[in-house]
C-alpha cells in the first residue's frame, strides 16, 4: 500500500477531473502518490514523447486552467503545480503508460487503484446518466399528459363559449 495514499488519507477519485471531456489526473497528483517529483514525472514524458500523444496526455491551456480552478474550487493552483511549469494531465491510459515508463514498485502498485478509481468514476458517470435518462423519458411523459389535458380545458371552455354564445342567440 502506498504510505502517500494511507498517511494523507487520499482518496485517488478526488484526484480525477475531467478536462477537454475526459476524465484526468494532474502530473503533481501523480507525483505525490508515485512518490516521486513532478519535474521527474515530465522528464520520463519528454523523454518518451513518442509513446504520450496529445490523447492521452497534454499541457493545460488557459481554458483547460479555468476549468481545472473551478472542479477544484480554488484560484490558487501552486499546490498543482505554478506558473514556472505548465500543469500536465494524463487520461487513464496515459497514467497506465506513465507506470510502465516509471518502472518502480510503488507506480506499479498506485497505477493499479489508479485505474480501479478511473473504472468506479466511469460506472458512476453512466449510472447517473442512466438515472438522468429514465428522469427525462418521465418528465416528457409527464409533459404529454399535461398538454392532453390543457388541449382538453380548452376545448371544453371552447365548446362551454360556443353553448353560451347559442343561448344568447336564442334568448335575442
Amino acid at each position: 500500500m502506498n504510505e502517500v495514499l494511507v498517511k494523507e488519507n487520499i482518496k485517488i477519485e478526488d484526484m480525477i477531473y475531467e478536462i477537454r471531456g475526459k476524465q484526468v489526473m494532474l502530473d503533481s497528483d501523480l507525483a505525490r502518490i508515485y512518490e516521486t517529483e513532478t519535474k521527474r514525472i515530465n522528464e520520463a514524458v519528454y523523454r518518451n514523447k513518442e509513446k504520450f500523444p496529445e490523447r492521452l496526455s497534454w499541457i493545460l491551456d488557459d481554458n483547460d486552467l479555468e476549468i481545472l480552478k473551478s472542479q477544484i474550487a480554488t484560484s490558487n493552483l501552486n499546490e498543482h503545480g505554478s506558473k514556472r511549469y505548465n500543469i500536465r494531465v494524463f487520461t487513464e491510459e496515459g497514467v497506465l503508460l506513465l507506470a510502465t515508463i516509471l518502472k518502480t514498485k510503488v507506480a506499479t502498485e498506485v497505477s493499479i487503484k489508479i485505474i480501479n478509481a478511473f473504472v468506479v468514476m466511469r460506472k458512476y458517470i453512466s449510472y447517473n446518466l442512466l438515472e438522468q435518462k429514465y428522469i427525462n423519458n418521465l418528465v416528457l411523459e409527464h409533459d404529454k399528459r399535461i398538454k392532453a389535458l390543457e388541449d382538453l380545458f380548452q376545448k371544453l371552455i371552447e365548446n362551454k363559449n360556443l353553448t353560451n354564445k347559442i343561448k344568447k342567440i336564442e334568448e335575442d
